[in-house]
């Protein structure tokens, strides 16, 4: 099962990373013609349309899930009948991002005011539904690589029409917004013949009102769970909106999560890969396997982590073809280190998702977003935006660790997972980056040998068990 976890996650993590790479080698062609400014509008109109984002299937994928496992003659059933409430949803859902997004077009976009809506709520309502059936279907069948062609090349068209819209046609922040908008469509309008007809799961709009209603009392608790992710990951932008930070700076953060940005596709990519093997050890008894799968993830994480962000200085240089930009590989170090969380975050909450227990998710990610939130706004106007890189990095640590000590896990958990080593570890890595930064090459590479070697040895070693 280690060496499945593995491949899968590879499979998800790498096919993402194919474009990414690709994106990375863009990079030196359209930032000669983007500014701060650009990253600035990219980043606030991200952040805002991911303030909703989390109501787009209103939780509602834990069921797809947990009826796949728990009842898997009569799934479909179900599935169908969710797949049509999620398309009637999808309207109401529409008018509400549209009207979020026209508030907070920063006044540098206004003129293009209409079409960063348009091209910002119609991946939503252009099969939006379907992909979130499709997704769900191929991850919990773990058939990974049709999710990750899609990825490859989509990905790529992507990365395509960047280049042609940023770099040949000088449409700055608006080449994003019209790349992504394309790719995103025709990505989402990939699954529908396979959910629709080969696989017999088009929706049914005549559903049972008390079978939504069930589902809903289950999914409801987890959105504030999922927005968190937001709270977490992207609220930081929109918040030095409001505390007036002007788009520039906002820019230059954004800049710095370059990197960062990859880990949190590749933490994507990880759960899609143990979600559905820890539950299919939870389904077994087999909570030891459960807990070294996440280990092993950990050890992965660690490595991989560490190597980047001690080499970021470089690679800031290399990939950022702007001074301005360049220079923010520290805040780079700090969001890309705290992505380490993820790992753990699986080990306590994909327990909770699997026995149904969905308010107390509440008590961890929502908040952990909570937390984000009034920090930001409490420190960001006295020490600038780069304090909101700490802020992130302390609410995700909470939001990694606090499920290890609620008495809802304490009562299932019957395999110690020793979260205060672990957490101390990411500490304690995380300063070292500041200092191994600044070195030579050369001992920098003899350090990531000593690294993967170190890796190697400790998830051979978790094979065993």
């Amino acid at each position: 099962m280690l060496k499945r976890l593995l491949t899968h996650t590879a499979i998800y993590g790498l096919a993402p990373q194919v474009t990414r790479v690709a994106s990375v080698l863009s990079l030196p062609i359209i930032t000669r013609h983007l500014t701060s400014v650009d990253y600035g509008v990219y980043g606030v109109i991200t952040a805002v349309a991911g303030s909703i984002a989390a109501l787009n299937s209103l939780g509602l994928r834990i069921i797809l899930s947990n009826t796949f496992y728990k009842s898997p003659e009569q799934y479909k059933w179900g599935w169908r009948q969710i797949y049509g409430f999620l398309m009637l949803w999808n309207l109401p859902y529409a008018l509400l991002l549209s009207s979020i997004l026209w508030w907070f077009v920063p006044s540098e976009a206004i003129p293009h005011r209409w079409e960063i809506i348009v091209l910002n709520v119609a991946p939503a309502v252009f099969f939006g539904p379907t992909s979130i059936i499709g997704v769900t279907f191929f991850q919990l069948k773990q058939r990974p690589t049709q999710i990750a062609a899609r990825n490859i090349i989509f990905g790529l068209v992507t990365i395509i029409l960047n280049i042609y819209f940023i770099a040949v046609l000088k449409l700055g922040y608006m080449g994003w917004f019209i790349s992504t908008g394309i790719s995103t469509i025709l990505s989402q309008m990939s699954y529908f013949i396979p959910i629709n007809f080969k696989l017999n799961l088009a929706p049914i709009f005549n559903f049972k009102w008390r079978y939504i209603k069930r589902s809903l009392t289950v999914s409801l608790p987890t959105v504030p769970h999922y927005y968190a992710s937001y709270l977490l990951d992207t609220s930081d932008r929109l918040i030095m909106k409001v505390v007036d930070v002007s788009t520039a700076n906002i820019g230059l953060y954004n800049a710095a999560y370059t990197v960062g940005n990859l880990f949190k596709q590749f933490g994507t990519a990880a759960g899609f890969a143990i979600g559905p093997m820890m539950n299919a050890s939870f389904k077994a008894g087999e909570e030891l396997k459960a807990r070294n799968l996440v280990f092993t993830l950990q050890i992965a994480y660690f490595f991989l982590t560490l190597t980047a962000a001690i080499w970021l200085k470089e690679i800031f240089q290399l990939l950022l073809k702007n001074k301005e930009l360049q220079a923010t590989y520290p805040i780079g170090i700090i969001i890309l280190m705290a992505y380490n969380y993820r790992p753990m975050y699986f080990g306590a909450n994909n327990k909770l998702f699997y026995a149904e227990k969905t308010k107390s998710l509440l008590k961890v990610s929502f908040v952990a977003g909570i937390m984000n939130l009034m920090l930001n706004f409490s420190l960001i106007p006295f020490f600038g935006y780069k304090v909101a890189s700490i802020t992130t990095f302390i609410s995700l640590m909470y939001m990694g660790y606090a499920g290890f000590f609620l008495k809802e896990i304490r009562n299932i958990n019957n395999v110690p997972y020793y979260p205060f080593i672990w957490l101390s570890i990411t500490v304690l890595l995380t300063i070292a980056s500041f200092f191994i930064v600044e070195l030579a090459p050369e001992a920098k590479a003899i350090i990531s040998i000593v690294a993967v070697t170190l890796a190697f040895f400790f998830v051979r070693k978790l094979a065993k068990f």
